[in-house]
């Protein structure tokens, strides 16, 4: 039995994939920009993805889409804390943030987070690390190639199932051998995020085949498809698919990835992929 403790909720993975549900609070995230960029939006948005059973909020102050510019600590604060401040008494699952800077994660896990979902897997910013140490926090440990402003940008693998493998495994040891403890450490192979898609190969598609491979590291593996560019590469043909037409190819995306090791699926339209998730987990886990 595999148990991933979040804050003060437990679960147990090998019966039930945990949904992690998205909230972009910023004017330019690819796919819900804007949308809850307001505090009243993004919280009856977080109250109603728990609502349609998602188990852990992602909350996302800064756009890590292709292309996208880094904004600062105190910006990303400033859209973040009045969100976490309410909701921590709102909703009763963990809240997670998407930041990899380590003055955003000690001001929200003091502020009630529970987690850090960090797309640069503690390499940005030195003092993460100890952070989550010290807090005693969960941390995601994403691959990407470059960063997100140029990880689209011509990315090269020879072999990208072994590349991402070998990055993770170094950053699992890494977080280690800085004092995060082993049963908080998650993993991402990172799908988007500088791999290549829209031509003769698609990483993302390769990634989400081979996933049960990653799950030799052993540890509790994340991954987010959700409305990604991939998707809209393939059921677009010539022309990319919409980020608003891409739901299906999203949940399928997600489901296949249930079936071949996925323990987190990271999305934004929890309703629609819990209830098909249910059905996976029930054929695949035997709840």
């Amino acid at each position: 039995m595999r148990i991933l403790k979040i804050g003060d909720k437990s679960f147990n993975i090998d019966k039930k994939t945990i949904i992690m549900g998205v909230l972009n609070v910023t004017p330019d995230s690819f796919s819900d920009g804007g949308d809850f960029y307001k505090k009243k939006d993004a919280i009856d948005h977080a109250i109603q993805m728990k609502k349609d059973g998602a188990d852990i909020i992602d909350i996302g102050g800064e756009s890590t889409r292709p292309g996208s510019k880094p904004v600062s600590a105190e910006e990303e604060l400033r859209r973040i804390l009045p969100i976490l401040e309410e909701l921590k008494d709102n909703i009763d699952i963990p809240i997670s943030i998407d930041t990899y800077k380590s003055k955003v994660a000690e001001k929200t896990l003091d502020s009630g987070a529970s987690m850090i979902n960090d797309i640069s897997a503690l390499r940005y910013d030195r003092k993460l690390a100890g952070i989550i140490s010290d807090y005693n926090a969960t941390i995601c440990l994403m691959h990407m190639k470059g960063t997100p402003n140029n990880m689209q940008k011509n990315p090269v693998y020879n072999d990208v199932i072994k590349e991402i493998y070998d990055f993770l495994k170094k950053r699992i040891l890494y977080a280690k051998s800085k004092g995060i403890n082993d049963e908080k450490i998650i993993i991402d192979p990172g799908i988007g995020f500088g791999k290549r898609t829209g031509g003769v190969i698609e990483d993302n598609c390769e990634i989400i085949r081979r996933l049960d491979e990653f799950k030799n590291l052993g540890y509790p593996l994340l991954i987010g498809t959700s409305r990604k560019s991939f998707i809209g590469n393939i059921l677009g043909k010539n022309k990319m698919l919409p980020v608003e037409k891409r739901l299906d190819g999203s949940i399928i995306s997600a489901l296949i990835s249930i079936v071949n090791g996925a323990d987190i699926i990271r999305v934004h339209d929890v309703k629609q992929t819990k209830k098909y998730a249910t059905i996976v987990d029930k054929i695949v886990k035997k709840t």
